[in-house]
């Protein structure tokens, strides 16, 4: 494939999830300063059950039709109304299971919250064949104005909604009008379309891949949302509010970050799976180059987090500051996971990503078991060991897949690791020199990109020299 393809497709992806997602926080840090803890944590409660059913719509589908070399119309259509009629399957069994969600958590509003959001359920069922078209064909630029479109519309309204007062349903309005404006618009602008045509077969061959994913997916995020499901049971609604409000900043950086990587970097991957050695060249640039850009920012939030909530969330969120700390060390892993996990899927070999997966989820609930009992930051630090174990176990495969074994990727990584320690420790220091929150997060900023690019530069980094290249070839071309 075309170097710079990739790269172009690279930008206008991760322009469209900063931009999205920039816009999405400044929402949150709004609607934070207006609705109480308590009302963020009985929204995340119906989010968790929408997110795990979303994964059935998907139905591992949408990767195969990726992956799969001469996927035509009659595969899109089939998955299409295959997907549709599973989604709309899928909303009635949510709607009938209101009343027991609204019981379980002893919460009577979660009744008519459910059965709005659910609604989700068949705006994923339109736009994941949609999705899977432009990822397929390269056509990121699309996203990139679905996804805006969306994000700032329904900002607007939800908002909106919130200063006049109404509480809990200003988020619902935002969370799902920022879908469905950004499925319209995706809708409008491919010109791919559904045709009246279905093939059991083609879907019988799609599936032969995709099940493994799905069932992979299906254990990941349950995997994912145990944790806030059983903290939103075991413990408090402000719990829950602190745990995601913890994943807030890390995750803004990842999803920017590490998403627009995986989007660009699994059908880049699909058209070289024949060559191993093509399959681990672009592997080792992934890592290296995400793991570069991510560790600093992570480091940066861990050691920042105190000025940040202060200053963004106000002080009835500074119980979320643990919790943000525990998820920077977490977060800063996914680019490893990511590339390691996109190798495997592009080299067709779904029935290895699947027992990944199933080995991941039985460590996972050995210590979801351990530390339920503990308290709700012992989860946290629980998930933290186990991302860290997890490196091995995604990266084990990959040694006889594509000739790169882990010990190699742990050299590829360490001088960005070891650079953004050292950044950290000096940023930190800076916290005892007695200034305010706004002053201290401002040299904190400076001090570390200052440290970080500098030393890049003199320690002439491949990472480094790597993007430094890319930058001046795009500045000075015709």
């Amino acid at each position: 494939m075309n170097g710079n393809k990739v790269f172009s497709n690279l930008i206008w992806r991760f322009s469209e999830r900063v931009g999205a997602k920039l816009i999405s926080v400044i929402v949150n840090l709004i609607l934070a300063r207006i609705l109480a803890p308590e009302l963020y944590g009985t929204v995340a409660i119906v989010l968790v059950f929408t997110e795990i059913l979303q994964v059935f719509v998907e139905s591992g589908f949408g990767t195969a039709l990726i992956q799969k070399k001469d996927a035509d119309d009659l595969d899109f259509s089939s998955v299409f109304f295959f997907n549709l009629a599973v989604s709309i399957v899928l909303y009635a069994m949510l709607f009938a299971a209101a009343p027991l969600i609204a019981k379980l958590y002893r919460k009577s509003e979660l009744l008519e919250i459910v059965r709005i959001v659910g609604l989700i359920l068949i705006i994923a069922g339109v736009r994941n064949v949609q999705q899977a078209y432009v990822s397929r064909n390269m056509l990121f630029k699309r996203f990139f104005f679905a996804t805006l479109g969306g994000t700032v519309i329904a900002a607007i309204v939800g908002i909106g909604m919130a200063v006049k007062g109404f509480g809990v349903w200003a988020y619902v309005a935002q969370y799902l009008l920022n879908n469905l404006v950004g499925t319209l618009i995706l809708w409008f602008t491919v010109k791919w379309r559904p045709k009246l045509q279905f093939s059991l077969e083609r879907l019988k061959g799609l599936f032969s891949y995709g099940w493994k994913l799905l069932v992979s997916s299906v254990l990941n995020i349950v995997s994912d949302k145990l944790r806030p499901l059983l903290i939103g049971y075991r413990f408090s609604a402000s719990d829950l509010s602190f745990y995601n409000e913890g994943i807030l900043f890390p995750n803004l950086i990842v999803d920017n970050v590490n998403s627009s990587i995986d989007s660009v970097l699994l059908p880049a991957l699909s058209q070289q799976q024949d060559s191993a050695e093509n399959v681990k060249t672009m592997t080792r640039r992934a890592i290296q180059i995400s793991s570069y850009i991510m560790w600093p920012l992570m480091i940066g939030l861990f050691v920042c987090a105190k000025p940040l909530v202060s200053l963004l969330l106000g002080e009835q969120w500074l119980p979320c500051i643990p919790f943000l700390r525990i998820f920077s060390l977490y977060y800063a892993l996914f680019p490893i996971h990511t590339a390691n996990l996109n190798a495997i899927k592009a080299m067709g070999r779904s029935d290895i990503f699947l027992k990944l997966e199933i080995l991941k989820r039985i460590l996972d609930f050995a210590f979801v078991l351990v530390t339920l009992f503990i308290g709700v930051r012992a989860m946290a630090i629980g998930l933290l060991i186990e991302g860290v174990l997890c490196l091995f176990i995604n990266a084990f495969p990959n040694r006889k897949l594509c000739g790169y074994a882990f010990s190699e990727q742990v050299r590829d990584i360490f001088p960005a690791f070891l650079l953004s320690a050292v950044m950290g420790a000096v940023v930190f220091a800076l916290t005892f020199l007695g200034f305010g929150d706004l002053l201290t997060l401002i040299l904190q900023v400076l001090a570390g990109a200052a440290i970080y690019i500098a030393s890049s530069a003199v320690l002439k980094l491949e990472p480094f020299q790597y993007l430094l290249g890319i930058v001046r070839r795009f500045l000075h071309r015709d």
